[in-house]
């Protein structure tokens, strides 16, 4: 029995596998690196910790001018919003407007108290704690504090600019 026949097919058999398992390899490594290459680019720093606290400040920053649409244009033009003083959930620009339209009346400024920052990707973050506001009632000047827990979702835009996709914010439960 001749056995030159079977090791050469056995032969190309496996070099056959051996290019299919490398194609496939280099096709599944060119669609992970896709997402990378698309949005931040192959040498983009990932988002520190620090600047991801910085969109609230930004985000607080503009609470203090007394503009909502300033407010507004922080957040993406799909974004939704789930507010602390509020029962009506906003998913548009004219409902975030009109949302903050009335809160900013109360001169809020927020503090945070306590953090947590999750990267989820070069592209994407969030960041979950429990602020408080400070509020002036607009009628009678009386003071108050809101404390409330937060979340916000970030997502970087083509132009590199970050916008809040999601914000929820709910007061504390008491007790």
């Amino acid at each position: 029995m001749n056995r030159r026949p079977a090791r050469r097919r056995i032969a190309v058999a496996a070099i056959a596998t051996a290019v299919l398992a490398a194609g496939t390899f280099a096709l599944g490594a060119g669609v992970a690196g896709a997402d990378a290459g698309n949005k931040g680019g192959k040498h983009a720093k990932p988002v520190t910790k620090t600047q991801v606290l910085g969109l609230f400040d930004q985000w607080n920053a503009a609470l203090q001018t007394g503009d909502p649409k300033k407010v507004a244009d922080l957040y993406a033009k799909d974004a939704v919003l789930l507010p602390t003083v509020s029962n009506q959930v906003r998913t548009d620009r004219a409902g975030i407007v009109d949302y903050f339209e009335h809160f900013l009346q109360n001169k809020p400024k927020g503090t945070k108290i306590e953090s947590v920052v999750n990267v989820l990707d070069r592209d994407t973050v969030i960041d979950t704690g429990v602020y408080e506001f400070a509020l002036t009632d607009h009628d009678t000047g009386e003071k108050s504090t809101v404390k409330a827990r937060y979340t916000y979702a970030y997502e970087k835009q083509p132009n590199g600019k970050w916008l809040i996709v999601n914000h929820h914010s709910s007061k504390m439960p008491q007790g």
